[in-house]
């Protein structure tokens, strides 16, 4: 949030606060002078429970390890000396930090996390976490904290009509109102980063890249010789970028609503709705490019354009509604994915490769990936969505939980490069338990899958289930004064019945009045049932749907083979590409604690009890032999010692373990670093032989 001394963050600098994790049985009231929360209960969690195990075990444990990043890990306590500026915070409630590595909340994070998921999971922890942004001029009047990221302060106005739409808190309302309104001034009439009346565009960075390895050259140059951060840089503080815009956009459109909806004068309403309508005609007039068939990137001072493809503009454009239809259609035909999903900018600029991306640049963010999926699923695209999400869902499953960024390609945890000068090239770190990577994963849930849609009078369901994930419940969903279990049945988009605790209701709605606990069930038609995974086996009768695996296991990986990389990976572990001689994409360290484990779902032809030998691929540059504990379905079997191979992590050993007993369809295999053990090795595959089939 506020600029202080401490580590950065893509060009910018980080603050330091005092952390206190809050678990979910936490209750709180007041705060010490340590952060530590104490006094009003944590509000229970929902539950998401898939029929189809495999689906269960992909998009299931996603879920709950995004639920604790979010409710445990960084939900934290604050200083109210510090962020309490606006007055407005209440002291007994916690606020949420950006991550394992940013222990304080940030404007855009804040605003993010909120629109994302914590209005609706933790409507007490995202309030005081909007309001930290919060600060007063010296007249006393409320503004989102001015610095120089001003894309921060203008998001914070969609965040801030959510968190209403979704609590319908209306003291809220009426002093984030305020809060919008002067904000929105402030930017009108700012000399740096304002509005540009030659295009009718806000100038000023681009939302997502506060570094400038963001930017092609010009606006940076080859050498990114002037900042490692984007707005010092003159064409980019100067240049118009299409999610900026964008955002300006739905700010006007949201303050509109806002005014609206506290009773300012009709005028006042007006005048923001013509604002916003000045602004979608002039994205469209300036950022659309008939030729690539999508949004433009970039607008520089001068009128160089730039025919790049930006992520969240274009997740954007289809969220905010400035894309029309046509626009739309084309915007899915014609943009351009990685292999582990939806990227910041691209292509690589000139300066970086697939071998070293830049940190903003060809490379993976969870935060992009989850607004490009929420656009996928208002669009009605299926394919697309299940995919993206899957990704996702595989990369926190893959890594012990959900980073700040992963490699595009290989789907490594990956920092990205900078520029530090004519030679060097800095790589940086990937920071663990990013909360926006988490609530971008829960909002695919929510307003993905189960298509949530709140509105100031009620709440309304337009799920997106695709063919093969089988039927889906959510337990335990508390919108405003009911506790709700939304149950989906079928797959597709089209709603045949929907009903209240039994009765068929029109309009797929739930009334902002409810109350108590209630069962709604969505039964779905119309799913598209093509072969997402390319494994020969259509969705609607793939067992492991969005898993490409092998026909004779219907459509599920085959167990004689398992690289390390592809487990379910937790306590740590996490893949990586540091030494050579792996196999796949990469190998698994962070095997070097007690609790860490890698476990792997032996897919199966028979349910029939039988033993098997599983051979693991592993480094051992200890200077003795290690120990892990090998556990089937959490049955304990046996402890396995993994000799030294050699004095070179670039160098790979097997050990064979025999007469291993398993049962049902998909028996799941742990190696984990139990108490006994002394563990730091790293793996590379397992296969399993033997009743398999």
């Amino acid at each position: 949030m506020r600029c202080r001394a401490g580590t950065r963050r893509g060009g910018r600098v980080v603050g330091v606060v005092t952390a206190a994790v809050v678990g979910l049985s936490t209750v709180v009231s007041g705060v010490s002078t340590a952060g530590a929360i104490t006094g009003a209960s944590v509000p229970s969690q929902p539950s998401l429970e898939f029929t189809n195990p495999n689906s269960q075990a992909l998009f299931g444990t996603a879920y709950e390890a995004a639920l604790k990043n979010v409710l445990q890990t960084n939900t934290i306590g604050f200083d109210p000396a510090v962020y309490n500026k606006s007055g407005l915070m209440d002291p007994g409630v916690g606020i949420l930090r950006a991550g394992g590595g940013y222990p304080q909340p940030w404007t855009r994070d804040a605003s993010v996390n909120s629109w994302n998921a914590a209005s609706l999971l933790s409507p007490a922890v995202a309030r005081n976490t909007l309001w930290s942004a919060v600060d007063k001029d010296a007249g006393g009047d409320l503004r989102v904290q001015q610095d120089d990221q001003q894309w921060d302060q203008v998001i914070w106005v969609t965040a801030a009509w959510n968190h209403y739409l979704v609590t319908g808190d209306t003291t809220f309302l009426r002093e984030a109102y305020q809060t919008a309104a002067d904000t929105l001034t402030i930017r009108e009439h700012a000399t740096t980063a304002g509005y540009n009346s030659t295009y009718g565009l806000f100038t000023g960075a681009s939302f997502f890249n506060d570094g400038i390895a963001g930017y092609p050259a010009p606006p940076a140059d080859a050498t990114e010789s002037v900042s490692t951060g984007s707005m010092p840089w003159p064409g980019v503080a100067t240049g118009m970028f299409l999610s900026t815009n964008e955002v300006y956009y739905a700010a006007y459109v949201n303050a509109a609503n806002m005014a609206a909806k506290v009773g300012r004068p009709a005028s006042e309403v007006a005048s923001y709705r013509s604002k916003a309508a000045r602004l979608k005609t002039a994205i469209n007039k300036r950022f659309w490019n008939p030729k690539t068939g999508l949004y433009n990137y970039m607008l520089l001072a001068d009128g160089t354009a730039g025919p790049y493809q930006e992520g969240t503009g274009l997740a954007f454009a289809l969220i905010f509604g400035i894309a029309n239809k046509s626009q739309a259609r084309s915007i899915l035909a014609h943009a351009d994915e990685m292999t582990w999903g939806m990227p910041d900018t691209y292509p690589n600029w000139a300066r970086y490769s697939d071998d070293q991306p830049g940190r903003h640049n060809a490379i993976v963010w969870p935060v992009v990936q989850g607004l490009w999926a929420k656009a996928l699923a208002g669009q009605g695209a299926q394919e697309a969505f299940a995919s993206e999400t899957a990704r996702l869902a595989k990369l926190g499953d893959d890594n012990s939980g959900f980073w700040e960024i992963y490699n595009g390609h290989t789907g490594v945890v990956d920092g990205g490069w900078q520029r530090l000068g004519d030679t060097v090239k800095f790589h940086w770190g990937s920071e663990p338990d990013q909360t926006w990577s988490a609530t971008a994963f829960l909002n695919m849930i929510d307003s993905g899958l189960f298509g949530l849609n709140f509105d100031d009078r009620s709440l309304s369901v337009t799920p997106t289930l695709p063919a093969g994930w089988g039927d889906v419940t959510l337990r335990g969903l508390h919108y405003r004064d009911a506790t709700l279990t939304i149950a989906l049945h079928g797959a597709g988009t089209r709603i045949r019945s929907f009903t209240i605790d039994g009765r068929r209701v029109h309009g797929a709605s739930v009334p902002a009045s409810l109350t108590g606990a209630h069962t709604i069930d969505v039964t779905l038609a119309g799913a598209v049932d093509k072969d997402r995974d390319g494994d020969g086996v259509p969705d609607s009768r793939d067992r492991c749907a969005d898993t490409a695996g092998a026909k004779a296991l219907g459509g599920c990986p085959d167990p004689g083979h398992i690289e390390a990389e592809d487990a379910l990976n937790t306590g740590g572990v996490k893949t990586n590409v540091n030494h050579s001689g792996y196999s796949g994409r990469a190998f698994l360290d962070g095997l070097w604690a007690q609790g860490a484990a890698s476990s792997y779902t032996l897919h199966r032809e028979t349910a029939k009890p039988g033993l098997g030998s599983i051979t693991l691929r592993y480094a051992n540059a200890n200077n003795d032999a290690r120990t892990m504990t090998l556990s089937v379905d959490g049955r304990k079997t046996r402890q396995v010692t993994f000799p030294k191979v050699s004095d070179s992590w670039d160098d790979w050993g097997t050990v064979t373990v025999a007469d291993i007993p398993v049962s049902g369809y998909d028996p799941v295999v742990t190696i984990a670093y139990e108490p006994g053990d002394n563990g730091s090795i790293n793996l590379d595959w397992l296969e399993f032989h033997g009743s398999a089939g």
